[in-house]
């Protein structure tokens, strides 16, 4: 892995593209009430089977998360915890660069560290959708 620190820029990039949706994303679930004020929204394969989709969760996880209440948050879904962190530090990232022009490092992964990230993610992703079914389906089996 090469980590590149580029000279001094305010040039629009990924991670500030990831911070606007962040920001947008985060300052939705704060002050819009969503999941009350759209009729239609739900998990229909939930509410048709009982059984939670990958996404299961997320839309709690964006409200808590709004709300800095990062418990009820990772009790919601682990990953999707993790990722509401991951878009408000890009969020922090992208204030720093566009306003003040601190430079935001690149990473550059090896073929082999792409192989590696190509197994860990799905597997990361398979992990907590197990968790997401286990906590919604039986939750008698968690202490």
């Amino acid at each position: 892995m090469k980590v590149l620190i580029p000279p001094r820029n305010r040039h629009l990039g990924t991670v500030d593209v990831l911070g606007i949706i962040g920001v947008v994303g985060l300052l939705v679930a704060r002050y819009i009430p969503v999941a009350r004020i759209i009729p239609f929204w739900g998990c229909v394969l939930r509410e048709q089977t009982g059984w939670p989709c990958l996404g299961c969760g997320l839309t709690r996880v964006a409200d808590r998360v709004s709300h800095l209440n990062l418990a009820g948050a990772w009790d919601a879904n682990p990953l999707g915890t993790v990722a509401a962190l991951l878009f408000a530090l890009a969020a922090v990232a992208m204030v720093l660069h566009l306003v003040f022009a601190v430079p935001i490092p690149e990473v550059q992964l090896s073929p082999r560290e792409w192989g590696v990230l190509r197994v860990v993610l799905p597997t990361l992703v398979l992990v907590n959708y197990a968790w997401v079914v286990v906590k919604t389906r039986f939750p008698h089996l968690l202490l």
